[in-house]
């Protein structure tokens, strides 16, 4: 039996008022398309989005999680055209739900980002359910009335219910799993003779209850919480920030303020890692055990390993720490930064590209992009790997047992041999053999009274 999932995300999302797609909007750092992409049971064969707003956007968004492996199964698009409903909107992937021979839908909102895999695994064991929320003050949401068996009887839209309906708790929380030889003819069928002139997936569902029982089954509303504005993209990240970081201390992780730190839903966090306050970890982030992350710093798609100090306000970006670095404070690893070992990375250091072997140490005010640096190596301040031409990058490597003096350039392509000594102030333009010492300085003057002479002048 095939099952596909149906994800709808063609809306505009007129009350975000932003340019991005509605379902691209982010919770602590992933789309919120993503989010239910991810939620998905193992026993979805396949993916049809909805799309019409932002189609193009969304679909290179697609690509890029395919490339990076985020996928959990094969994903296919088709565009709604004109938006004319949610019933429209299923009834627009018919012709690729029948190419993908489906035996039963899995409907979901691609804008309901914390519906939880446990929850659609079981919402997608029965032969038809679907989810509803059990709320004190329902508001606006469509009511579902149900047979004493607790199956379903009828869903009215809140603009069509009258006000005894409207007292009914039980409400509709847009996500289904039906069989599609009973949806597809339900669908066809399907009038816009309603308050808001639209299709509306509900009747088709009522249309199949009448063929064949559809569970009702409830949740944790807060699974089925909507994005339709910034209002409601703080209150879902505020959700899924305390749903994350409570299950990391379960986990024997340590946050020194909660409230202020934002680990994202891809993250892995070994025991005794200690996050401070204001801490952001986005991505595919790894850290390993007893690291310390401190205050401020922003970590993305970057693997950390164990009793490593990142001291405050670092941003480390699609980079590789090894086991007992030092970073910062104010220190920036950019994309393809590979950090060994007990390297140290001080205050106001920027690397690009950049590996560092085992017990280097560039402490102050550098800049390394496209450089190796060998073991042991230490990097004084204010030193500039001068990589780019204005046209190509171009490479720095030094050995090992170098001693860099403060104020150095390099300017590349340059190789610098093991256990040189280069004295402060050099910029160095040739490569440096094995053992030499290299300097490049203007020769000093010193005229004996002239400060005196010309202080006294001021």
């Amino acid at each position: 039996m095939s099952t596909v999932a149906v994800i709808l995300a063609a809306g505009l999302g007129k009350r975000m008022k932003s340019s991005l797609p509605k379902v691209l909007h982010p919770i602590l750092g992933d789309p919120s398309l993503l989010w239910v992409l991810r939620a998905l049971p193992g026993s979805v064969d396949h993916a049809v989005l909805v799309l019409h707003h932002g189609k193009p956007q969304v679909e290179a968004e697609i690509e890029k999680w395919r490339a990076e492996g985020l996928l959990p199964c094969p994903v296919s698009t088709v565009d709604q055209g004109e938006p004319l409903g949610t019933g429209h909107a299923v009834r627009a992937a018919e012709a690729e739900l029948d190419r993908l021979e489906a035996d039963r839908l899995l409907i979901l909102c691609g804008d309901v980002p914390l519906i939880q895999a446990s929850t659609l695994q079981e919402l997608a064991t029965g032969p038809a359910a679907l989810l509803a929320m059990d709320l004190e003050q329902p508001g606006c949401y469509g009511r579902v009335l149900t047979h004493e068996n607790g199956t379903l009887a009828n869903m009215v839209e809140y603009k069509d219910a009258n006000e005894t309906e409207r007292t009914i708790r039980l409400v509709n929380g847009g996500a289904y799993a039906l069989p599609w030889a009973h949806l597809k003819p339900a669908l066809r069928a399907l009038s816009n003779t309603n308050a808001q002139g639209e299709y509306y997936l509900t009747d088709a569902v009522v249309a199949v209850a009448q063929a064949t029982p559809v569970a009702v089954e409830t949740c944790n509303p807060a699974e089925l919480l909507g994005m339709n504005s910034r209002l409601d993209q703080a209150e879902l990240q505020a959700i899924a920030r305390k749903r994350i970081n409570e299950a990391w201390m379960e986990e024997g992780v340590t946050f020194l303020e909660p409230a202020s730190t934002l680990v994202g839903p891809r993250a892995v966090l070994a025991p005794d890692v200690l996050l401070e306050p204001s801490v952001r970890l986005e991505g595919n982030v790894v850290l390993g055990p007893g690291t310390r992350v401190g205050q401020g710093t922003v970590i993305r798609d970057a693997e950390v390993g164990a009793e490593v100090l990142i001291r405050p306000y670092c941003v480390i970006q699609k980079s590789i720490v090894g086991d007992k670095a030092q970073i910062g404070p104010f220190a920036h690893l950019r994309e393809g930064s590979v950090l060994e070992e007990r390297v140290h990375i001080g205050n106001f250091v920027e690397t690009k590209k950049a590996t560092l072997r085992v017990g280097a140490k560039a402490n102050h005010l550098s800049y390394l992009g496209d450089t190796e640096v060998g073991e042991r190596t230490n990097i004084g301040a204010g030193f500039i790997s001068c990589n780019y031409d204005g046209v190509n990058k171009h490479r720095t490597t030094i050995g090992k047992d170098v001693f860099v003096g403060s104020d150095v350039q390099m300017v590349a392509p340059i190789t610098i041999g093991d256990n040189v000594l280069i004295a402060a102030g050099s910029t160095l333009t040739k490569n440096v053999p094995e053992g030499a010492l290299a300097l490049s300085r203007a020769p000093q003057v010193t005229k004996d009274g002239l400060g005196k002479r010309f202080l006294g002048r001021k």
